[in-house]
């Protein structure tokens, strides 16, 4: 019974981590673009950058810690950390896990003022948050080169 609460709690705690990673995501993709425009210019989207932000502070930041606590306690509960699919999985969560940090630290320097020019790759972000999820999908449930 322990066992499906905590897989229950960690499926919604991925669900709103991938909730608040995707508003991150599309910010950070706007901030790219305006990374030609200078002295106020691109202001008409600070406000969602701004809710993009408290969005991450007030969900997908609480989520993270949520999925890897979560996590964690299941991998532990079902014996799973010398299989090779979490390897692989806990590979494409330190890549989102990774990913919401850059993101996280590009919003706030964006609504602190001390905005730095965003990299032009972080245009893929959206499509690497939709890949890792897909590929942790299909390791959770296929579970491939299971022992």
């Amino acid at each position: 019974m322990l066992y499906l609460w905590l897989k229950a709690l960690h499926v919604a705690a991925v669900l709103a981590l991938l909730a608040g990673l995707t508003p991150m995501a599309l910010a950070v993709a706007i901030l790219s673009k305006q990374r030609g425009a200078a002295n106020g210019q691109g202001q008409e989207h600070a406000g969602f950058i701004e809710a993009a932000r408290n969005w991450d502070r007030y969900v997908a930041s609480p989520a993270l810690w949520l999925v890897w606590g979560l996590g964690i306690a299941l991998a532990w509960t079902g014996g799973w950390f010398s299989a090779p699919w979490l390897m692989i999985k806990l590979f494409f969560v330190l890549v989102l896990s990774a990913l919401h940090g850059m993101m996280s630290a590009m919003l706030r320097r964006a609504t602190t003022g001390s905005a730095r020019a965003v990299p032009g790759f972080t245009r893929h972000f959206p499509a690497v948050i939709v890949v890792s999820a897909i590929a942790i999908a299909v390791l959770v449930v296929v579970k491939p080169f299971a022992v």
